[in-house]
């Protein structure tokens, strides 16, 4: 993300995407706002059975615990687009499952912040049925 010039909801997409490739749950639990939402994705899924989003503290760490906690975790933004108050980045998310396979999805990760500059909202645009798999590779 150097290639792109500073932006209140870049920077923070910035801290947010460092402390979950570093593992760092309470850096990461640190940049939200206390009635925080995340939705990732957005709608139903098997972390979001009813597709309500993870609000407030206590929910998104939870949501890490269940998530983000259970593989090392790559990003690699390929567009940035920040105006008013939120950044879009056009991303690939890789995964690195434990016998050396990964998932990989592909999407529009959206943070948007609030008046004080902690983050309101991180929303995920992804589509399950896109996610893919690659086999680890041979020895």
């Amino acid at each position: 993300m150097d290639r792109y010039e500073s932006h209140p909801a870049r920077d923070m997409a910035v801290r947010s995407m460092t402390a979950v490739e570093a593992g760092d749950r309470e850096t990461w639990l640190g940049l939200f706002a206390e009635d925080a939402l995340i939705e990732d994705p957005i709608g139903p899924s098997p972390f979001d059975p009813e597709g309500k989003g993870h609000r407030g503290l206590e929910a998104i760490g939870r949501f890490w615990d269940e998530t983000i906690s259970k593989m090392p975790v790559h990003l690699d933004v390929r567009e940035s687009y920040a105006t008013g108050n939120e950044c879009a980045n056009v991303a690939t998310i890789t995964l690195a499952m434990p016998d050396g396979s990964r998932a990989i999805v592909e999407g529009v990760f959206t943070y948007r912040i609030d008046d004080a500059g902690r983050l309101a909202a991180l929303r995920a645009y992804w589509e399950q049925d896109k996610l893919r798999f690659e086999p680890a590779s041979a020895p």
